[in-house]
């Protein structure tokens, strides 16, 4: 396992819990992977699985937990797009005072939500290098699971009074993710995470408010972007994630038959979109050669 550092750097008022994974046998100013998961998600739910094969792979990673979730601090449980998005702007502001980053390569990089918010970061900074959206939530007018208008009233009044709701739930019950077995595949991810401090409640006031849709960034985005889709999430329409990729000038489209929204944590399916990414960044930075290279030059002799 990468060798990695537990910091935390100020958002607001407040401090945002994050792993530091330095880039592999490499000293010169790298590339850096700013990353997090969406609504609820933490650091702890396997995104450091993904950090680790890039650092493996030559390029730091910095993963961070939103305020008020995971280990972070702030109101408990408080969700907010335009407050999550804040804390980018902070951990990728953080990432390019370290030492050994190359402030001008840094990659934002979402699962879900996150991948929303990868893309609305990248969008609105022109000094961001490449975007990875994985299973990526961009559009909840036209992405969103559509259960029963029963649910979605129970849901509503609930925001009405300010009140929270469980992240994760079945069909049947008022939750952000109720699509058909959502809620197994997302205690799967939590189960093989590091002792996840996940908790299944959100607040739902947000559902009032200006509608969650980075999606209508894509054509403005200026740099490379690698767009993950699950051709069977049923949490997160693909149809809307492949258009929005089909809009950005520079976005790179992979798709994925028979994946669902939680299959890409382990197993064959997270190996698959990791090469994809790991190859992604590397045609990007051009970084392969001197990874070999300083791998080569750390070896021992043979005896």
């Amino acid at each position: 396992m990468t060798t990695r550092e537990d910091l935390t750097f100020v958002s607001g008022t407040d401090r945002c819990a994050a792993w530091w994974y330095p880039a592999s046998g490499l000293t010169t100013p790298r590339p850096v992977i700013v990353m997090a998961h969406g609504l609820t998600g933490t650091r702890r739910d396997r995104l450091g699985a993904f950090a680790e094969r890039f650092a493996a792979a030559g390029f730091a990673a910095l993963v961070f937990d939103h305020r008020g979730f995971g280990d972070s601090t702030g109101e408990p449980d408080l969700f907010i797009p335009a407050r999550q998005l804040e804390d980018w702007r902070a951990a990728i502001a953080y990432a390019r005072t370290r030492p050994e980053v190359d402030a001008d390569k840094v990659v934002t990089f979402g699962s879900s939500m996150g991948g929303g918010n990868a893309l609305a970061a990248a969008a609105e900074d022109a000094r961001i290098a490449a975007a990875i959206s994985q299973v990526p939530f961009l559009d909840i007018l036209s992405q969103a699971h559509r259960g029963s208008i029963r649910v979605l009233l129970r849901m509503l009044l609930t925001a009405a009074r300010g009140g929270f709701l469980p992240a994760v739930g079945q069909p049947h019950e008022a939750a952000f993710i109720n699509a058909p077995d959502s809620e197994r595949g997302w205690r799967h991810v939590v189960a093989i995470g590091e002792d996840s401090q996940w908790r299944n409640r959100v607040s739902a006031r947000w559902l009032l408010g200006r509608p969650f849709r980075p999606s209508r960034a894509a054509r403005r985005l200026h740099c490379p972007w690698l767009v993950c889709v699950g051709e069977q999430d049923q949490v997160a329409a693909p149809g809307p994630a492949i258009r929005a990729a089909r809009r950005a000038p520079h976005a790179i489209l992979r798709t994925y038959p028979g994946v669902d929204h939680f299959d890409i944590y382990d197993g064959p399916e997270h190996e698959a979109i990791i090469a994809d990414q790991i190859d992604f960044l590397h045609s990007h930075f051009g970084t392969r050669e001197s990874v070999t290279a300083s791998r080569n030059s750390h070896e021992s002799p043979s005896a």
